[in-house]
């Protein structure tokens, strides 16, 4: 009678850790799970392959269209400027579906402005947007991380006193740092290659080594429309990453240039871009931090001669 009894109570518990058990599966599948956050955003086996959407209005009115785009084309990450006037269930709604195509979002914005301290209070108010955003979102509706375009150097400026403009985006990139850190979120930044001309105030240390240091990884400007001329301006800040452990996406360009046909790909095309992409992925694979292509930006692109 005990034996029976026994039985019954282990088939009992069984039972039910069998339930709770798949009740925590269902969840976790049902928000998304904190590693698929990595593979789909390039930290695992998968390199990055991005492109940034600034006209954000097209999560509103096609966000089918934009996603697709993104699943024809191989992208596994969308960096999507901040609008305000986008509304909180608009954000959630685009994240999900794209999070159920294994695309990760990052968060992106920044302005030339945002290199100075003048500027800390609209930095502050971006990342508080962040911080309450994330803390209302679901597992699967959170940004994947925080992207930043600042490049201070088209600021005025940078010409009348170019190592005090240093300093103050130093102090700038220090705080978002340290607030990306307390969510939680990787935080990288776009980076023309030819940063490591300039250095930090008092120091002979690269404006770029600089800033390699301080961010999760560095999408770099690499504007050039051969392989060979795009590997040749990134290898070094690729050679310097590797060392760091950090990780570097090569940026392209598809829009129309007024600095040269040489810029971007506008003139010959997506066929001829995906050629050379093979071609410098070949080259720069030889760098631990490589991880990928940013390909600069989603509506040109899109609309890229074949």
């Amino acid at each position: 009678m005990k034996s029976k009894r026994g039985y019954r109570f282990i088939l009992l518990l069984s039972c039910l850790i069998l339930c709770v058990s798949t009740a925590c599966s269902s969840k976790a599948i049902a928000d998304g799970s904190v590693e698929s956050y990595a593979t789909i955003h390039g930290k695992l086996d998968v390199p990055v392959r991005a492109t940034w959407v600034w006209d954000t209005t097209q999560i509103r009115s096609n966000p089918q269209e934009v996603l697709n785009y993104a699943t024809a084309n191989k992208i596994n990450t969308i960096y999507l400027q901040l609008n305000r006037d986008i509304k909180i269930p608009e954000y959630k709604s685009f994240i999900r579906q794209a999070r159920a195509k294994n695309i990760a979002v990052d968060v992106m914005d920044g302005r030339s402005a945002w290199g100075l301290t003048e500027s800390r209070e609209q930095i502050a108010s971006f990342l508080d947007w962040i911080e309450a955003y994330q803390a209302q979102a679901l597992s699967n509706e959170k940004f994947a991380g925080i992207h930043l375009d600042i490049e201070p150097h088209v600021h005025p400026q940078w010409k009348i006193n170019q190592a005090s403009v240093i300093t103050q985006w130093q102090g700038n990139v220090e705080y978002i740092v340290e607030r990306a850190s307390r969510m939680k979120m990787p935080v990288a930044a776009d980076l023309p290659f030819w940063l490591d001309n300039y250095k930090i105030p008092g120091s002979t240390m690269a404006v770029s080594s600089w800033m390699i240091r301080k961010f999760d990884s560095i999408t770099i400007m690499a504007y050039r429309d051969t392989a060979a001329a795009i590997y040749s301006v990134a290898k070094d800040e690729l050679a310097e990453a590797a060392l760091l452990g950090k990780t570097i996406s090569i940026a392209v360009e598809t829009k129309q240039s007024k600095e040269g046909d040489f810029i971007t790909f506008y003139e010959e095309g997506s066929a001829y871009m995906e050629t050379q992409l093979k071609l410098v992925e070949k080259m720069a694979s030889v760098h631990t931090s490589f991880n990928g292509f940013s390909v600069h930006e989603y509506t040109s692109w899109k609309t890229l001669k074949k």
